[in-house]
């Protein structure tokens, strides 16, 4: 009987990182090309250095403990930053090795989401556009205030101040006009 083939990965074609604590243990060259690094640049660094602002960085890793832990899979969009500072959308996807603590080891796929940023998402809190990938997925505000650990009435008043600032009456609008961005 013949086993089948293994890859490590470094063989995988698509962005890939494998870490520990937040602590980037091992990438493949599509993940540090993605970020416009060398793979030596990366392997034993923290993560914060991807992120726009070290907000963004604290707030996710809260996300992901809650969301992430029992060995479940999980993914989000947001904005991370490449070496040169240029700022792009994202699709992660992630799954930890240890129930009980999920950065103790965790595998995640990185994959660029052809939506650019722009200057009206920029200004939007690292909240509220959290709030709004969480609102374009189709998530309610009940999974969307137990995902991010907020009370369902805060996470009402964000779709709402984010309805108003980008001009939209009502949460279809909201996600129509997210996706449309130019």
């Amino acid at each position: 009987m013949n086993s089948p083939p293994k890859f490590t990965l470094s063989e995988m074609p698509v962005p890939l990182v494998f870490a520990t604590h937040r602590i980037i243990r091992d990438c493949n060259e599509a993940f540090a090309d993605l970020f416009g690094f060398q793979r030596d640049e990366l392997v034993d660094a923290s993560f914060s250095r991807l992120y726009p602002a070290i907000a963004d960085f604290v707030r996710t890793g809260e996300m992901w403990r809650t969301n992430l832990a029992g060995g479940a899979v999980y993914y989000d969009e947001r904005i991370m930053a490449s070496s040169e500072g240029r700022r792009f959308w994202c699709k992660v996807n992630g799954r930890a090795q240890d129930a009980a603590d999920p950065f103790a080891a965790a595998l995640y796929s990185f994959e660029p989401i052809n939506r650019p940023v722009t200057d009206v998402t920029l200004k939007l809190t690292g909240r509220q556009r959290q709030v709004l990938t969480l609102v374009a997925q189709g998530k309610t505000n009940a999974t969307i205030a137990q995902e991010l650990g907020l009370s369902q009435r805060t996470v009402e008043a964000h779709r709402l101040r984010l309805a108003r600032s980008v001009g939209v009456a009502n949460s279809a609008e909201l996600i129509a006009w997210f996706l449309s961005q130019p």
